[in-house]
């Protein structure tokens, strides 16, 4: 068996991926919240037989993603962008988040569009730890595609 050709095709690691669209494009350390859902209608005729109401899908929605990147001296581009949505001036970017394989060729992609900040969280500061200053953003998006490949 070793050195064997193995004929398994395994999942992706979730550690390497890339985010671009952003100003800048800053790398990222960790995105939570590529989620979506769909709103669910209940029906039910005046009419019919049936007592339980018939379910059907209605509106979809998308949530916030949130971003986290190491802190850098002199490094203010996700302060920037933020500071970009005053007197909504905000030029909405189309936000594409890659998942790569172990060749770094992207195949499996989530492209959020019409994206822009909402919410910026600088680093919480202990006299005690010894840990990497970590900044987020939170990013409100309309629609969200997915697709398979590069």
């Amino acid at each position: 068996m070793t050195g064997e050709t193995q004929n398994t095709t395994w999942p992706l690691p979730k550690f390497y991926f890339t985010v671009t669209g952003m100003p800048g494009n800053p790398v990222f350390q960790e995105v939570t919240g590529l989620e979506t859902e769909v709103q669910v209608i209940e029906y039910r005729a005046g009419n019919s037989g049936i007592f339980a109401p018939i379910k059907m899908p209605g509106l979809a929605k998308v949530g916030n993603i949130t971003m986290k990147k190491g802190i850098f001296v002199t490094d203010q581009l996700l302060w920037t962008w933020f500071k970009s949505i005053t007197m909504n001036t905000v030029a909405r970017s189309t936000i594409v988040i890659n998942l790569l394989d172990q060749n770094g060729t992207a195949q499996y992609k989530w492209q959020l569009n019409n994206a822009f900040p909402v919410k910026l969280t600088g680093t919480d500061m202990k006299s005690d730890g010894n840990e990497v200053a970590v900044e987020s953003i939170e990013v409100a998006y309309e629609t969200m595609s997915i697709s398979i490949g590069g």
